[in-house]
């Protein structure tokens, strides 16, 4: 700073110096021209006439105002001249600019920042998981003391049941007969092929004794259930699928999947002895149906109750979650408690049967949908994903009810928490590159939709041209025999 004031002082003494004001011209003596001349030198600087030096001035004068050392000096900091010497007492400070780096992070900040993010991403993984570690540590609290054929067969579904039911949009059902046929294959596809498919490989797993009987069946009870809803929806739009036909067959297949999910897991598994097949009903009608359907009430004639949960969404989706966790854990305090007939190895088994089998179902469902709707692109991605996925919301209550006096009801639902996450994974992987393929498609039908209808211009024209020349060759043919 001292540096560029140096610089600055000889120029502004030199412009001050030939700094001089004209005088206008007035009717005046020579006397007073003599006492003006006089007077000059007590005039202040910048009102001198021509020829005139000012008179000199103190250094201090010299230098800036104070505005203006503030502004020369505003990305330096501050500077303590001494007072003697007009030097600077202290060290200049390097200009201060927007590229200098921030501070470093600490460590354990950035790993509590990656750790909230993947909560954010995961959070009901993670509950699972804490959960079943919990229950492991000390079964007898979920299995006895918390009161599980209360607080989860019964007050934790009614809640999720009820605002599951207040979900369902069953106006979407008028929209059944519009896609047909490929509703139709979808639902056929999740619970009837992907059902199919695990039962038979299970089967062959057990009959081979490499899987647990109770994991096996998990598996097959895992894939007689119905379409997820949310998930379902969010990966549809991500991947540029038909949102209407997602909405649809999600709000469809939870209806339906109340009365065929059971059918299905008793038609496979058989009515084993720990479960009578009248109290089976009975408790699906009490916590399942007759929920759902006050939920359809609530929505249909109860307008303030349906604002409520919408207003507070966020709360409601927390505590359903919540609920879900609770189911998970208290089912796994009744398995650890009495024990399983499957080990460490059973389950990472398990886990890589139903990648296999989660993988293969997804590309079965793909090439059969390339084949049976070749022209419908956004009904393709919304298939791939709408004919594999299972719902974790409806499965646990489900599987609950039937199995709620079965020790092994843990491994049963199992399988589910394992083919949940891994749907997510798999169909979060492909969906940019199933986008991509849609809008290929989709450009690709538009320029044979628009060859096409030049052509049939192009022949309509030919047509009419060869109309027009006929009708001229027959007037003219017309014309001589008239003339002959």
């Amino acid at each position: 700073a001292n540096s560029l004031l140096k610089k600055i002082k000889p120029p502004l003494r030199r412009h001050q110096n030939k700094l001089k004001i004209r005088q206008l011209p007035t009717m005046t003596s020579n006397n007073d021209k003599n006492n003006t001349d006089n007077d000059e030198s007590e005039m202040p600087f910048g009102l001198s006439v021509h020829n005139h030096e000012s008179p000199p001035k103190h250094e201090s004068e010299d230098l800036p105002s104070n505005e203006e050392k503030r502004n020369t000096t505003k990305s330096y900091g501050t500077i303590d001249d001494d007072p003697e010497t007009g030097e600077s007492s202290q060290q200049e400070s390097p200009p201060e600019t927007d590229s200098t780096p921030a501070p470093p992070v600490p460590l354990y900040q950035r790993i509590w920042q990656q750790w909230c993010k993947f909560y954010n991403k995961n959070s009901f993984l993670v509950l699972v998981v804490c959960a079943i570690l919990i229950a492991y540590a000390y079964p007898p609290l979920g299995a006895e003391y918390l009161r599980p054929d209360i607080t989860a067969t019964w007050i934790a579904v009614l809640f999720i049941f009820v605002l599951a039911g207040m979900g369902i949009k069953t106006e979407e059902f008028a929209k059944a007969f519009q896609r047909l046929y490929f509703n139709v294959f979808l639902q056929v596809f999740n619970f009837g092929v992907v059902s199919g498919i695990v039962y038979g490989f299970s089967r062959f797993m057990v009959y081979v004794n490499a899987l647990a009987q109770s994991l096996a069946d998990g598996m097959t009870i895992c894939a007689s259930l119905p379409i997820t809803v949310n998930m379902v929806l969010v990966l549809t739009k991500s991947a540029g699928g038909d949102e209407a036909s997602a909405i649809f067959n999600a709000a469809f297949g939870n209806l339906v999947g109340v009365f065929l999910s059971p059918a299905l897991i008793l038609g496979y598994l058989g009515v084993k002895g720990e479960i009578n097949l009248g109290d089976v009903f009975v408790k699906l009608g009490l916590r399942v149906i007759l929920p759902i359907a006050v939920g359809q009430f609530l929505q249909k004639f109860v307008s303030p109750a349906t604002e409520f949960v919408k207003k507070y969404k966020k709360y409601f989706k927390t505590a359903q979650e919540y609920s879900l966790v609770f189911i998970i854990y208290t089912v796994f305090c009744k398995t650890f408690k009495n024990g399983s007939d499957a080990s460490v190895g059973d389950v990472f088994l398990m886990i890589a049967l139903q990648f296999l089998i989660l993988g293969f179902v997804m590309v079965l469902a793909w090439f059969s949908l390339r084949m049976l709707f070749r022209k419908e692109p956004t009904l393709q991605a919304m298939g791939l994903f709408g004919c594999t996925h299972k719902t974790v919301a409806m499965g646990v209550p489900l599987i609950n009810a039937i199995y709620e006096d079965n020790p092994l009801v843990g491994m049963y639902t199992l399988p589910l928490l394992i083919w949940h996450p891994m749907q997510l994974v798999l169909g979060t992987a492909v969906a940019p590159h199933v986008a991509a393929y849609v809008k290929t498609k989709q450009e690709l039908l538009a320029r044979e939709k628009e060859e096409e209808e030049n052509k049939n211009t192009e022949d309509t024209i030919k047509t009419m041209e060869m109309g027009a020349t006929v009708h001229v060759n027959n007037s003219t043919e017309h014309d001589n025999s008239q003339h002959e």
